[in-house]
């Protein structure tokens, strides 16, 4: 079946990845290779691929560790039918943290702040599932497989962003939730809440009030953190003016 002239598989497969919160985790028994299926917490790194944060007491860790390949089923939890929302069903290896443990943690307590309790135990561990591909399916005639290219964000010449983020995310939550909540209400038609920088990416930045995430993708590509300041000024300033055209 394939996606209809309208479709973009890609930017939903993307939007889904930023946005999930909470997801399902199939893994292959350790022994027997039976299939076993969890509720997981997620974030996502900087290219989308999902983060976990797991413990070794759990069934799902114990699985990875012996046989590392996982799926990931995400949904769009929309009122009513959930068969009629987005989905997809990502495939790949789940990897423990070893380099990257310092930015998997930030992102993933952004997410998830509760996690700060029990980030610490010597029990658990970060990993990120790096995919093979995915499965997506959005109603009749919209579904498709993507390969990761097509659903994760190139990361290439962007390490300027990427060492900047962290200052970034601190800087608009500190200073500027004004210009959080014109770009969740004005730009992407979200209610008024305590929307606040969970991260930000070549393509876009992530914002989230309690559970609800929002994506705020970018017109274009910026790779450096004076790209990002001019940007984000630039998405304020077009929500000011809706906030503007409506008055009149």
């Amino acid at each position: 079946m394939q996606p209809t002239p309208d479709f973009v598989p890609q930017k939903l497969a993307k939007s889904l990845l930023r946005r999930s919160r909470q997801g399902a985790l199939a893994t292959l028994m350790a022994g027997s290779g039976d299939p076993y299926c969890s509720l997981v917490n997620l974030a996502s790194h900087p290219d989308g691929s999902p983060i976990l944060l797991i413990s070794r007491l759990a069934v799902h860790t114990r699985n990875i560790l012996a046989d590392n390949r996982v799926s990931l089923m995400l949904d769009e939890r929309a009122p009513g039918d959930p068969l009629e929302g987005g989905r997809i069903m990502l495939s790949g290896r789940a990897e423990q943290a070893e380099g990257e443990r310092d930015l998997l943690q930030r992102r993933y307590l952004n997410a998830h702040p509760s996690a700060e309790a029990f980030v610490s135990f010597s029990d658990f561990s970060f990993f990120r599932i790096i995919p093979s591909g995915t499965h997506l399916v959005a109603g009749f005639g919209r579904i498709v497989d993507l390969r990761p290219e097509q659903f994760l964000t190139d990361l290439a010449g962007a390490d300027d962003l990427l060492a900047a983020e962290e200052g970034a995310i601190e800087h608009m939550n500190a200073d500027h939730r004004e210009a959080m909540a014109l770009y969740a209400t004005k730009l992407l038609g979200a209610a008024e809440g305590d929307w606040r920088c969970t991260g930000c990416d070549p393509e876009g930045l992530d914002m989230q009030d309690g559970q609800t995430a929002l994506r705020l993708d970018f017109p274009e590509r910026v790779t450096t953190g004076q790209a990002l300041r001019k940007m984000l000024v630039r998405l304020v300033g077009e929500a000011r003016a809706k906030v503007n055209q409506k008055a009149d």
